[in-house]
């Protein structure tokens, strides 16, 4: 009989325990997630854009979806895609066994969803996806309990801002099937950062957004630093924004904030519990 080391024990007595899941969130993930061969190839592909290509080295794509469990075969929600650069990779990934969905809040009158355009533009490509268009105020994310992931990527401080938060991550709770995962990529503010300083500057603490989530029914399932930037402190006088790639600075400063890079994340993953 093969005996656990100790602090294994230890490990998997601590996990069994009712109080350490319901009151210790999990550690930073240690080890890096593996990444299947489809995954490297839409993240390799000469069809991405060069602009794209070139904030690999911030956004960390191939690891943050591995990190978050992100499978072929899953039906996957990512919400408010913005000009799709998670799209030209998860598009294709989930091309052929899977479902990719890119959720956004119905433009305004007068407007349109931009990515309209670019999946019409390469079809090879965007074919199979599906563009959904939600109240923003109210979404709802098409039938419930459908979803295998919701995926949101440095949108909650929007939500926050607009008082709609709430709402959204009720409408990632119906969405999902019981298991389902949220992931959430974020910009992230010093614990104890005040609430108008969040809004003001697109930072949100870890705390907030845990909150926000847990509130909707969800479990934290892990974290993962693969988003992290220490030298990004955080208090620029533009907020978030200050930063590349929105680079809101004067061009004096050009290169101190090209220094800093792109904003320090956290990278939080939530799981619908399989029943209620």
């Amino acid at each position: 009989m093969t005996r656990l080391p100790t602090h294994a024990l230890a490990l998997l007595l601590l996990a069994a325990s009712p109080a350490a899941t319901a009151q210790t969130p999990p550690p930073a993930a240690t080890g890096a997630p593996a990444i299947d061969a489809g995954l490297r190839a839409a993240v390799a592909d000469p069809g991405r854009s060069p602009a794209q290509r070139a904030r690999d080295v911030y956004r960390h794509p191939a690891e943050t979806l591995a990190f978050f469990g992100i499978r072929p075969t899953d039906t996957v929600i990512e919400i408010s895609p913005g000009t799709g650069w998670y799209s030209a990779i998860l598009a294709p990934y989930l091309r052929h066994h899977g479902h990719y969905i890119a959720a956004s809040a119905t433009p305004a009158p007068g407007r349109s969803n931009g990515l309209r355009a670019v999946f019409s533009a390469d079809p090879a490509r965007y074919d199979r996806a599906t563009l959904l268009e939600y109240d923003g105020k109210a979404p709802v994310l098409g039938a419930p309990g459908t979803a295998d992931a919701v995926l949101t990527f440095r949108n909650v401080h929007n939500w926050v801002s607009a008082g709609t938060a709430d709402a959204y991550f009720q409408a990632f709770f119906a969405a999902l099937k019981p298991g389902g995962t949220l992931g959430v990529v974020e910009h992230r503010a010093q614990p104890g950062t005040d609430l108008d300083t969040m809004k003001t500057s697109g930072y949100l603490t870890e705390a907030l957004v845990i909150e926000l989530a847990t509130r909707a029914g969800f479990v934290l399932d892990g974290r993962s630093e693969v988003n992290a930037n220490p030298r990004d402190t955080a208090d620029h006088p533009n907020g978030v924004w200050t930063l590349p790639p929105t680079n809101r600075h004067d061009a004096a400063d050009d290169a101190r904030y090209q220094a800093i890079g792109e904003s320090d994340r956290m990278t939080l993953r939530f799981r619908k519990p399989a029943s209620d």
